[in-house]
């Protein structure tokens, strides 16, 4: 019932501000990701910064039943509209920019198997309508995209994607180390774990492993042996989990020396995104999250927590397979496994394979949010 409120509202509100006139250079960007590498909100820092004389509205999140009236006047008077997942716009005349939020592993929409077809066949037909433009960085991105949601090849313009600059331009690894570990260890490298979601796996052992404190689901799980591992090769472990995962973990759990949850709280307070703070990390821990193929970009180690492959594979599925020759860097199963490599995490033989792989999925991924800026004085 509330779904189909929410979509009256949303049709009422679109209704009103049809009427709002367009505003020319004036850009409104819908994000949706929040801080967790917001290609919307990067380009929004990027805007700011190097056009300060544009109208740049931003709004968050995205969608919701919150938004002022003000907010509305804004989006049906902008002349160029991003969003970072389904596409948006009001008016036929305004042009919808499409800034996605990663490159999938994970099998969606069409290609999904726990999706249904007319929910699929609805969400293909906003993208043909309502999408002008979808920000791409290969080929191989556009062939994953297009099978997925059934998109139009002709909309893929090859930009890259805005985050992927701001990889290179971290915040201080000291601040970091101060502010979630309270250290100043000089020979520090850390690390962090962003696993997808997985509540999708419909899983309730899964997620009351997650609530006792256990953030791998390992079966081995002893938080007091990984930090004591930690600990002895000065390596700090930051956990990004997803918010709904994120909300379930204990406060009691949190209190290891050398490993950190990171909230949106933190992010938000500080203005700043997970990718700013992605670059002064030493290695990656992740399981089929799209982060993997960022990440190549720093050609940095990248542990691959496939504790729950079976279960993804059967219900949803994976784009790419098989997973052991798709990913560039260790599998662990459980716990006593993960020690082992972190241990050796200088022994990486995978550099040469990640930049084999680097080259496939990053045809363009340089200055992209400058690209995307001069794209709009074209089709002006």
């Amino acid at each position: 019932m509330k779904s189909v409120l929410f979509g009256w509202y949303i049709r009422f509100l679109k209704l009103c501000a049809f009427f709002v006139p367009i505003r020319s250079n004036s850009f409104v960007i819908l994000n949706g990701a929040g801080r967790s590498g917001s290609n919307g909100y990067l380009f929004y820092k990027y805007l700011r910064k190097e056009h300060p004389e544009l109208n740049v509205t931003l709004v968050e999140p995205w969608p919701s039943s919150h938004l002022k009236w003000s907010v509305w006047k804004k989006i049906g008077g902008a002349q160029y509209i991003f969003t970072t997942h389904q596409p948006f716009k009001i008016k036929r005349k305004q042009i919808s920019f499409s800034l996605w939020h990663g490159i999938p592993l994970k099998r969606m929409g069409f290609m999904a198997y726990n999706t249904k077809y007319h929910t699929n066949k609805h969400n293909m037909n906003i993208w043909q309508h309502q999408a002008d433009y979808i920000a791409s960085s290969s080929d191989i991105y556009e062939t994953l995209m297009a099978s997925c949601v059934g998109i139009d090849t002709n909309k893929f313009i090859r930009t890259g994607f805005p985050r992927l600059d701001f990889l290179n331009k971290p915040i201080s690894k000291r601040i970091i180390l101060k502010d979630l570990f309270d250290s100043d260890n000089e020979k520090a490298k850390i690390g962090i774990y962003m696993p997808t979601f997985r509540y999708e796996l419909e899983d309730k052992t899964i997620m009351n492993q997650i609530e006792s404190g256990n953030f791998f689901a390992f079966d081995d799980f002893d938080i007091v042996a990984l930090n004591s591992t930690l600990v002895e090769n000065n390596q700090y472990l930051i956990v990004k989990l997803h918010p709904y995962e994120m909300k379930l973990v204990s406060a009691e759990m949190k209190q290891a020396s050398n490993i950190a949850f990171l909230n949106n709280n933190y992010l938000n307070e500080n203005d700043i995104d997970l990718y700013e703070l992605l670059g002064i990390t030493d290695f990656l821990m992740t399981d089929f999250s799209s982060i993997f193929f960022d990440y190549l970009l720093l050609n940095r180690p990248i542990i691959f927590v496939s504790n729950f492959l079976k279960q993804y594979s059967k219900a949803r599925g994976l784009l790419m397979s098989p997973y052991e020759n798709i990913v560039p860097g260790q599998q662990v199963l459980n716990q006593k496994e993960l020690q082992i490599i972190l241990k050796n995490i200088d022994k990486d033989p995978y550099k040469e394979r990640r930049n084999k792989l680097c080259t496939i999925f990053f045809e363009k991924d340089k200055n992209c949010c400058q690209s995307i800026y001069e794209l709009t004085k074209r089709v002006n």
